[in-house]
């Protein structure tokens, strides 16, 4: 029996698609026998350019009854994934807004030794988002993080091809199953190895 952890799902997303790897993500999880708790980030962009795109708007309205992330999410969490679309190479500004707020919490060491992953999504196959996985893990370093990546350890990641964290081409279309197990997958491995880091430490 996995020893019981939490894990937060804490993600941005405009029209729709990193937000539903994260439902996925939480799926994952929440299987592995983790306490979850999915939270959005705050919309950052001027009401101009959300209004500019009627699917921005309408995944806006959408998402209302998500929870905004707090300090407390990440203080609360043993593991954590970030998910974000691709911005020319690096995480979304809204999702770095949220992170840059941390300081505080980095400076009491309350950041150190959870688990941490990331997923992305971009509009074309080479969007950037291997670099925008490998930007977050910057962030995870400097917290003192444990990074878990998916790799290939499930035949899933075989069809889905990315070994740093679960990525969709947007530009498809919506995930299909094989990317939606994908994410399953890598909250399931974060799941289980913060579950493991855990009873090694109580132990």
């Amino acid at each position: 029996m996995m020893r019981s952890v939490n894990v937060a799902i804490i993600y941005y997303s405009s029209t729709g698609t990193v937000h539903a790897l994260a439902q996925a993500a939480a799926e994952g999880a929440e299987k592995a026998g983790a306490e979850v708790r999915l939270r959005k980030v705050a919309e950052t962009a001027p009401p101009e350019a959300v209004g500019a795109r009627a699917e921005w708007s309408r995944h806006l309205e959408d998402t209302a009854d998500v929870p905004e992330a707090t300090h407390d999410d990440l203080e609360w969490a043993d593991a954590v994934l970030f998910g974000t679309p691709t911005r020319f190479g690096n995480p979304a500004g809204q999702l770095r807004a949220f992170i840059d707020t941390t300081g505080p919490l980095w400076f009491q060491g309350k950041l150190a030794d959870k688990v941490y992953s990331a997923f992305t999504a971009s509009n074309t196959a080479h969007g950037g988002q291997e670099s925008t996985l490998l930007a977050l893990a910057n962030t995870f370093y400097h917290w003192g993080g444990v990074i878990v990546p998916p790799d290939y350890t499930d035949p899933v990641q075989f069809r889905s091809g990315n070994p740093y964290g679960t990525s969709h081409v947007a530009g498809d279309g919506p995930p299909g199953e094989v990317v939606l197990q994908a994410a399953r997958h890598q909250a399931r491995r974060v799941a289980e190895t913060a579950a493991a880091l855990k009873a090694g430490r109580a132990g």
